[in-house]
């Protein structure tokens, strides 16, 4: 095809595509998919070879949000069945973190519900930051607090945070139908203020909630100008309890086109498969993996993932390998300022990501549950895909990483 060829020689010089470009990889069909996932991949390994970058997320205060984001089970007025807790002490979330450590995850997202942090949360996140660090030097750690105030993303580098993760979900001019307590021009600020303090940013989406192919590519050039470091893709889970609950509305090949599309308009830019992958991608997440170039390892925020032992045999079946400490994760030209490195500040990613965060993704991705359940019609809700996460941080079960 022209057009995967033009993304392709696009992709490898860093050059923007065309909006019509973009929409036209949303709009391939099911038997180009596979030229489309081996173009996009060309792209992906000429930035970051074939290998993967482990996360691993810690939820540092569960639900009780007083923010009224649909996605988010963790959502002011919530029905969702999830873990309910406040803020864990610096030594739990520093044990929480050494169970993806051990697993090879390289980065740690602390994620804490709320429509931002007070300066006595900062003063907690701090505390937790520096006791994660005393054990694990090398890690690389992502905080995602919310929206952030003047001067608490400097305190925050101060503690030794290396990124800051807020996403921006759906497009401008659909924000309001998803959100009403906060905007999106807070979103987009809260990212800048990260970038000011010289944390490297990391802001991404949310898809599957009802948009169309133009939200898609409105966020993702969005995202291009605001220029993160890392671009977390969620596919929404859509958790009985919260105003989504019916919107199943992707398929694996339509995820596998998202990430294509992601990864032509952010070519040297860590893309991240976030919360959803499991249950929306299924047998084919290996796929995806020459797409994205990060995932998260284990469990999510509300919601158990796959376990951790399971993504690293895939990860190894499909060819690629893990990326280790001492490796940058992001190209050269990326990391002048010390992104992709413990070196100058701010390291190459944020769900979290890339956390995809509690506003971003409280959803963040889930499991099929055990028993196989009866077939489905596209437009009924399938909650059985849904499983809650009942382990790891907040609870006395070992995390499934």
């Amino acid at each position: 095809m022209d057009l995967l060829n033009t993304l392709v020689d696009k992709g490898l010089r860093r050059e923007t595509p065309t909006r019509a470009e973009a929409l036209a990889v949303l709009a391939t069909t099911d038997d180009e998919l596979l030229d489309v996932v081996a173009a996009a991949g060309k792209v992906r390994r000429h930035w970051f070879g074939r290998r993967v970058k482990l996360n691993y997320l810690v939820n540092l205060k569960s639900g009780l949000c007083p923010e009224d984001c649909s996605y988010c089970s963790q959502r002011l007025g919530s029905k969702a069945d999830i873990l309910k807790y406040t803020w864990l002490k610096p030594d739990e979330a520093s044990r929480a973190a050494a169970a993806g450590l051990a697993g090879g995850a390289k980065r740690v997202c602390l994620v804490a519900s709320g429509r931002g942090p007070t300066d006595r949360d900062v003063d907690r996140v701090s505390d937790t930051i520096k006791a994660i660090k005393e054990q694990n030097e090398d890690v690389e750690v992502c905080a995602c607090l919310g929206l952030l105030s003047d001067g608490q993303a400097e305190r925050l580098r101060e503690a030794g945070a290396d990124a800051y993760n807020h996403n921006l979900n759906t497009s401008e001019s659909t924000y309001g139908e998803i959100t009403t307590t906060h905007t999106y021009a807070d979103r987009v600020d809260t990212v800048r203020k990260a970038h000011a303090a010289g944390l490297s940013a990391c802001s991404g989406l949310i898809a599957g909630m009802g948009e169309t192919d133009e939200d898609l590519v409105d966020v993702v050039f969005s995202l291009r100008e605001l220029d993160p470091d890392s671009v977390p893709v969620n596919f929404l889970i859509p958790f009985e309890g919260t105003p989504l609950a019916k919107e199943w509305n992707l398929t694996p090949q339509r995820c596998l086109r998202i990430l294509a599309m992601v990864r032509f308009v952010c070519p040297d830019v860590e893309v991240r498969i976030a919360g959803g992958r499991e249950v929306h991608l299924r047998t084919m997440q290996p796929l995806a993996l020459h797409l994205a170039n990060s995932i998260f390892l284990g469990d999510y925020l509300t919601s158990e993932g796959q376990a951790g032992k399971a993504d690293l045999e895939m990860i190894a079946d499909a060819g690629f390998e893990v990326e280790g400490a001492g490796e940058v994760t992001l190209p050269e030209h990326r990391t002048g300022g010390g992104c992709g490195s413990h070196e100058g500040g701010g390291c190459g990613s944020h769900e979290g990501s890339g956390c995809g965060s509690h506003e971003g993704g409280g959803v963040c991705g889930t499991v099929p549950a055990s028993a196989p359940a009866p077939a489905a019609s596209a437009d009924e809700p399938r909650p059985d895909l849904v499983a809650v996460r009942r382990r790891g941080a907040g609870t006395d079960l070992a995390p499934n990483a």
